[in-house]
């Protein structure tokens, strides 16, 4: 009797699993899809080359790492705060800001993008934030990344009634690639607190409910 010999996948359908492979792979490297708002893994930081050292109190230190919980748990506080010298991007008068526009200001600093699907989830949230903490002691400071011009980025602030969030733009994504090269972004979004010095006291890869009572907390430890 003759052995029927195993069918196998046919050529094309192995083409097309490993372009499915290749398609997941390529989004998960775009960006970061929480597993919950604020619960990414925190991951090591390397704060080498961002620019002067800055001193914190390690009372201060303690505070936000006791904070850092619940929403906001995957924000991981810096071992030895440093500037981010020469980051630059666009305001909404599309003339040239860096962080020392905001002097004085504790600094939440959120890059997105339109076609990150948990940047625009937590968009709304990083908005109601703005508009319930915003002044002149703090903010949000939310810069797009998108590519080409400012229809699509203008668009989402109109269709899902962004008010409070000022326009921020990187169209060059000179910002993000400038964090990834330092190790503080890994994909979209990500978002750094930054003190008053300008000095940045921690990162987070991945959404967070920004309006919570747990950033609020957060927020409020890197203030003092």
């Amino acid at each position: 009797m003759t052995s029927k010999k195993p069918v196998g996948l046919r050529p094309v359908l192995l083409i097309a699993a490993a372009l499915a492979a290749g398609a997941i792979a390529g989004s998960a490297a775009v960006y970061v899809k929480g597993m919950g708002s604020g619960n990414g893994i925190a991951q090591p930081q390397k704060f080498a080359g961002l620019g002067a050292d800055c001193p914190i109190a390690p009372a201060k230190k303690t505070a936000l790492g006791a904070a850092a919980k619940g929403e906001v748990a995957a924000m991981t506080i810096a071992d030895q705060p440093r500037t981010l010298d020469g980051l630059s991007f666009k305001g909404p008068d599309g003339r040239d800001r860096s962080l020392k526009d905001f002097g004085g200001k504790t600094v939440l600093m959120n890059i997105w993008a339109t076609w990150c699907f948990p940047c625009r989830e937590e968009m709304p949230a990083l908005d109601r934030l703005q508009n319930a903490r915003g002044g002149n002691d703090f903010e949000v400071v939310a810069v797009n990344i998108d590519t080409g011009g400012d229809e699509k980025p203008k668009a989402f602030f109109s269709e899902t009634g962004i008010k409070s969030l000022a326009y921020y733009r990187d169209s060059s994504m000179g910002v993000f690639n400038a964090l990834k090269k330092e190790g503080l972004a890994m994909g979209l979004p990500v978002t750094l607190l930054i003190d008053g010095k300008g000095c940045v006291l921690g990162s987070m890869n991945g959404p967070a409910k920004w309006d919570s009572p747990d950033a609020a907390a957060l927020i409020e430890a890197a203030a003092k």
